[in-house]
C-alpha cells in the first residue's frame, strides 16, 4: 500500500514542504530514499524501536520511502515522526484518512516520547500558505507554530498519542494562542532603563538620534565610563516591533534553535553582544549545516560589539557588505542562503591599548604612535559605515553621588517613536525604506534640502577632515534624523553642526578637544 505523510525541509528562514512517500509491500528490507543524511537515515532504528515501545508492530514486510523533491537534501532527525506515522498507515495499521491534510514533524527517542525540533515556525506558515488544516508537532513547539492563524496545530507529547488521534480513539486539544493580545501585553517589558544612568546627557542624546533614524554607533571612552551599561539600554528607546517584524524575527531564532520552550513570538527587538573571540562564520552564518549567524539572530535589533578592535580584522571586514545591504548571501559549493541582517550596529571601544588616553585624570601610558595603531585595527571602510562616533568621558562624583534619577526610556522612546512616524509618512511609497539610514543618493537628494549656511558648515567640515563621499552620505542621514526630532522640514545649521560633532575619529586631533565638540 502506497501512503504519503508531509513533512517540511527548512531551507534560510523559510520552508519547503517534503511528501514522504511511503511503500509496505511483499518481502523484507528497508530502503530510504531522497538525499537523506545521516541523521534521516539513522531514523530507521529510532522508528523500530518507538513503533515497539508505543504498543505497535513494525511491519515484517519491505519498506520503501522517498521523500520528495528529491534533489533537496534533507537533513536533521525531525522526519522521525512522520515516517513512523507512514510505515505504519501504509502497513495498515492505522487508517490514512486523516494524513492528506495534516503536516508531521518530530524527533522520537527510543521510547515513544516526540522530542523538540527546529524550525517549526517557518513550517507552519508554509502549512498555512499551501492550505494545510492542521499540524501534528512536538508538545514543546505547540505554542511557538500557533502563532499561525487559521491552522490548527496539535501538540503531542508521545507516538502512542499520535497513533490515537489518527486512529479517533482519542482526541487532541488544538493549541490556541492569541498573538496579538500577547503581543501588545509584552512589547513594552524592559529589563533596564535610562534612568538608572547618571550624567551623560551628551551620549544619551547620540543614542537618541541614533535610534531615531536607525544609525550605527560607535562609543569610544575608557573603562568604567559607562558604555555597556548604556547599550544594554538601548531596546527599551527603539520603536516597538510591529506583528511583521515580530513574525520575521521569530522565523530566524526558530531556525536557528534560540527560542526557548514554549515560546511564542518575540516582542522586544534582539539584542546580541558576542564575545570578541567569535569566529567569521558565527557572526555571519553558514556552517556544514547551515545555521543563521549573530548579525542574522539581530536583524530588527541589535547588534553589540564590545571591545570593538579586539575583534579579528576578518570578523569585522564581513560586516561591511551586510551593513549597506542588510541582508547575507552565503555561498557554498553544497548551497546558496540568504538570510536578512537588517540590524543597528553599536560598538565600543577603549581609546588606547592601556584605555586612559584623553582621560580627564589619568594619564595614558602607551608608548607614541600606539594609540594611532590601535585605532588602524579598524578599517576605513568599516568605519564609514558607522553613522555616530562618539566619544564618551568618566562620570564626576558629583553626579554620581547625586539621587536625582535621569530621564527615562519611556520619555526618550516617545520622541524616537515620533521621528520614526515621520520617517514612515516619508518612505511611504519605497519598498523596503523605512528609516533614515536606509536611504540612498535618490531620495537624500530628495528629502535632505540645506540652507547656504548649513551647506558651507558641511563644506568645511569635509575640507577640514578630509572625509570620504560614503561619510558624507552618513552626516546628512544623521542632519535629517536630528532635524525630524526637531520637528523640522528643513535641515538647519544647529542640525549639521551636531552631525558633524558626531564624526570624533574622522578628525586627527579628536582626543584633543576632551570629548568637546568643535566650533563650526
Amino acid at each position: 500500500m502506497l501512503v504519503k505523510t508531509y513533512g517540511a525541509a527548512v531551507q534560510g528562514i523559510d520552508a519547503l514542504v517534503v511528501t514522504l512517500e511511503t511503500v509496505v509491500d511483499r518481502g523484507f528490507s528497508f530502503t530510504m530514499v531522497g538525499l537523506p543524511d545521516a541523521a534521516v537515515k539513522e531514523s530507521y532504528q529510532r522508528v523500530v524501536s518507538a513503533i515497539s515501545q508505543s504498543g505497535a508492530e513494525f511491519p515484517r514486510h519491505r519498506v520503501v520511502i522517498n521523500l520528495s523533491p528529491a534533489d533537496v537534501k534533507k537533513e536533521g532527525a525531525a522526519y522521525d515522526l512522520p515516517i513512523a506515522v507512514g510505515i505504519l498507515a501504509a502497513a495498515e495499521k492505522i487508517p490514512a484518512d486523516m494524513l492528506g491534510g495534516l503536516m508531521i514533524m518530530g524527533e522520537l527517542s527510543l521510547d515513544g516520547s516526540v522530542l523538540p525540533i527546529k524550525g517549526v515556525l517557518p513550517m507552519a506558515i508554509k502549512a498555512r500558505e499551501l492550505g494545510f488544516r492542521g499540524m501534528i508537532v512536538p508538545a514543546a513547539n505547540a505554542t511557538e507554530a500557533a502563532v499561525v492563524n487559521n491552522l490548527e496545530v496539535y501538540g503531542v507529547d508521545t507516538l502512542s498519542q499520535v497513533l490515537e488521534f489518527l486512529s479517533g480513539k482519542s482526541q487532541i486539544a488544538p493549541t490556541v494562542v492569541d498573538t496579538r493580545a500577547e503581543f501588545a501585553a509584552d512589547c513594552g517589558r524592559f529589563e533596564f532603563d535610562f534612568s538608572e544612568v547618571k550624567g551623560q546627557e551628551v551620549v544619551k542624546r547620540a543614542f537618541e538620534v541614533a535610534c531615531a533614524g536607525g544609525h550605527n554607533i560607535l562609543l569610544v571612552g575608557p573603562p568604567g565610563a559607562g558604555k555597556s551599561m548604556m547599550a544594554k539600554r538601548l531596546p527599551g528607546i527603539l520603536p516597538p516591533l510591529s506583528l511583521a517584524e515580530a513574525l520575521e524575527t521569530t522565523k530566524i531564532h526558530s531556525v536557528a534553535g534560540k527560542l526557548k520552550r514554549g515560546s511564542r513570538l518575540l516582542t522586544t527587538r534582539p539584542f546580541r553582544a558576542p564575545h570578541h573571540t567569535i569566529s567569521p562564520v558565527a557572526l555571519v552564518g553558514g556552517g556544514s549545516n547551515p545555521m543563521p549567524g549573530e548579525i542574522s539572530l539581530a536583524h530588527n535589533g541589535i547588534l553589540f560589539l564590545d571591545e570593538f578592535p579586539e575583534f579579528s580584522r576578518g570578523v569585522l571586514e564581513v560586516m561591511r557588505q551586510p551593513l549597506e545591504d542588510r541582508h547575507i548571501n552565503i555561498s557554498r559549493a553544497k548551497y546558496s542562503i540568504d538570510y536578512p541582517a537588517g540590524f543597528m550596529l553599536v560598538a565600543s571601544m577603549n581609546p588606547c591599548p592601556c584605555g586612559y588616553y584623553n582621560h580627564p585624570a589619568r594619564q595614558c601610558r602607551c608608548a607614541p604612535g600606539a594609540v594611532q595603531k590601535y585605532l588602524n585595527r579598524i578599517s576605513g571602510p568599516l568605519l564609514d559605515r558607522i553613522d555616530l562616533q562618539v566619544e564618551i568621558l568618566p562620570v564626576p562624583f558629583e553626579e554620581l553621588a547625586t539621587g536625582a534619577p535621569g530621564e527615562e526610556s519611556a520619555a526618550i522612546r516617545a520622541r524616537v517613536m515620533r521621528a520614526r512616524k515621520i520617517q514612515e509618512e516619508r518612505f511611504r511609497g519605497e519598498k523596503e525604506i523605512h528609516c533614515n539610514a536606509q536611504m540612498n543618493t535618490r531620495l537624500l537628494n530628495r528629502h535632505v534640502r540645506l540652507g547656504e549656511t548649513a551647506q558651507r558648515q558641511l563644506r568645511d567640515a569635509m575640507t577640514r577632515f578630509d572625509m570620504s563621499a560614503r561619510a558624507y552620505d552618513r552626516i546628512l542621514k544623521v542632519a535629517r534624523t536630528i532635524a525630524d526630532l526637531d520637528g523640522s522640514e528643513e535641515v538647519t545649521a544647529v542640525h549639521m553642526s551636531e552631525a558633524v560633532s558626531y564624526r570624533k575619529l574622522d578628525r586627527s586631533g579628536w582626543g584633543a578637544s576632551s570629548g568637546k565638540s568643535l566650533p563650526f
